[in-house]
């Protein structure tokens, strides 16, 4: 890697990224494109998946974490690697050091989802869990280097990192010489920038757009502050990409080579993983669906082709339940409604029937009788239901009235 003479930041160039390719032969796969009909169909031009979350250990993070071990002194690799993550750099710095013969430490926070501890444990490092948030994990980490000599791996401000992941931009232009536009879901922006360098060198043309959660998007006020700057509590499902402050290396490529970082909210994310998994049978993690979310809230602001990164898919299994629920309810297709209803015998199953014959499904039923608030003869039920769409949520609530039921919510 070269650095700059202005302010000592490494820079990666296009070689840096073509090397990085040529270490990862056999070690990373080279990862499905995927076309999508549906987002086709709504941007009017053929979108494209890039696939990493059906890379080794289920996100792109093992290309840098592999390029980043591999270019150790051997006194450092004797001296061992630690990292601090709640998920993918954590399973990909285990891997790579596995691959490698280099003793690896994570520190994980206390309540990271128990696959993702058990899967980094499978791959090969100690795990040691500390703190309940990542920063407090991060300074367990540098705490643990600086006493035991071990080399921190950062997972996204480094050059070695940046280039290991541009080797996703190098295949995205084997497999789609056509495309004019790639999305990619932007957290310390060590993915983006790596695309970046390596797509702008060879296809000027190629408009590349980040997707930040709206939630935790530091990118914004650092761009237009023309540093990173930090922000407070940033919080959304999307853990992948939460990150309050960008990395030194990575937002000076961003701010120089990306041509636009836009945000989705939490309904849009959500609706995207229920996509992927519904239409592409694809399960993805909601930091790796943010492209896709991008897409689906404004498909008429993309030029195609377009090419998405779907850059993990490493989701816990209760998040998973939570998020989907969550899809269904932004797409209309759950409802929750609460209402009362005469307490006498029958009285529910009447309420079933009137739901039956409108097709809606019942997935959930609470019942009270008691409470303040009702009269002598009252009940007042909740109902989760699973629908069809916002028309059919409409008619539901029609059919409920129509029978004389008093909706609350």
């Amino acid at each position: 890697m070269s650095y700059s003479t202005a302010d000592s930041l490494p820079t990666v160039t296009l070689d840096d990224v073509r090397g990085a390719q040529k270490m990862l032969t056999g070690v990373a796969r080279v990862t499905a494109m995927e076309g999508s009909r549906h987002l086709s169909r709504l941007v009017g031009a053929p979108v494209h998946f890039k696939c990493e979350n059906l890379q080794r250990t289920g996100s792109f993070k093992l290309r840098g974490a592999y390029v980043r071990i591999a270019g150790l002194l051997p006194e450092e690799r004797a001296a061992g690697v630690v990292a601090a993550s709640a998920g993918n750099h954590a399973q990909g710095v285990a891997l790579a050091s596995s691959l490698l013969g280099v003793r690896s430490t994570v520190f994980m926070p206390t309540g990271a989802p128990l696959p993702k501890v058990a899967a980094t444990r499978h791959y090969g490092a100690e795990v040691r869990l500390h703190g309940t948030v990542v920063d407090e994990t991060l300074a367990a980490a540098q705490e643990y280097a600086a006493e035991t000599g071990a080399v921190f791996i950062h997972p996204f401000d480094h050059a070695d990192i940046i280039a290991g992941q541009g080797t996703v931009g190098l295949e995205i232009l084997e497999q789609c010489p056509e495309v004019r536009t790639i999305v990619v879901g932007i957290g310390g922006g060590g993915l983006a920038a790596g695309i970046a360098i390596a797509v702008k060198s060879l296809r000027p043309d190629v408009r590349i757009v980040g997707v930040q959660a709206a939630s935790a998007a530091a990118y914004p006020p650092s761009l237009a502050a023309g540093r990173p700057v930090s922000i407070e509590n940033p919080a959304t499902m999307a853990d992948g990409i939460k990150v309050g402050r960008p990395g030194d290396v990575p937002f000076r490529i961003v701010r120089e080579l990306v041509d636009e970082v836009r945000t989705v909210s939490e309904d849009d994310l959500s609706s995207a993983l229920l996509l992927c998994l519904e239409r592409a049978k694809l399960v993805v993690e909601p930091a790796g669906a943010s492209p896709v979310a991008a897409l689906l809230s404004r498909p008429e602001e993309f030029e195609g082709p377009v090419v998405a990164v779907l850059s993990g898919g490493n989701v816990d299994p209760l998040l998973l339940q939570r998020i989907l629920r969550h899809g269904m309810a932004a797409g209309g297709r759950y409802l929750a409604v609460r209402l009362r209803l005469t307490d006498r015998p029958g009285a529910l199953a009447t309420l079933l029937g009137v739901l039956s014959v409108v097709d809606a499904n019942v997935l959930d039923v609470s019942h009270v009788r008691t409470d303040p608030r009702l009269g002598l003869t009252e009940a007042e039920v909740e109902l989760h239901l699973e629908t069809k769409g916002p028309t059919h949520c409409a008619e539901v609530g029609l059919a409920l009235r129509e029978a004389g039921y008093t909706v609350i919510d």
